[in-house]
């Protein structure tokens, strides 16, 4: 009982010291910061989505058609989310 009290006194005291800090970010750089990562991740995935795909559809799966579709729609999303996010920033604006 004792140990579970430390630990949720010392979760609070965690989260006291780290509110402060969550407190001064603004909506623009967090989404800046997630922007950079996602233009890099996204058409990376994206590429390798439609590889995979094409590789299942050259195999013969049967769930060829489903992977490509999925594929496409990933390839959408991670070449255009730079432009999603942007109308993000805009809409936050």
């Amino acid at each position: 009982m004792k140990s579970k009290r430390m630990l949720l006194l010392g979760a609070t005291v965690a989260v006291g010291l780290a509110l402060p800090a969550v407190g001064f970010c603004s909506v623009e750089s967090s989404l800046e910061n997630v922007q950079s990562k996602v233009q890099m991740l996204l058409p990376i995935l994206a590429t390798l989505g439609l590889g995979w795909a094409g590789i299942s559809f050259l195999t013969g799966n049967p769930n060829a058609r489903s992977h490509l579709m999925l594929a496409i729609i990933g390839a959408v999303v991670g070449f255009g989310a730079s432009s999603i996010m942007d109308i993000i920033r805009r809409v936050v604006n």
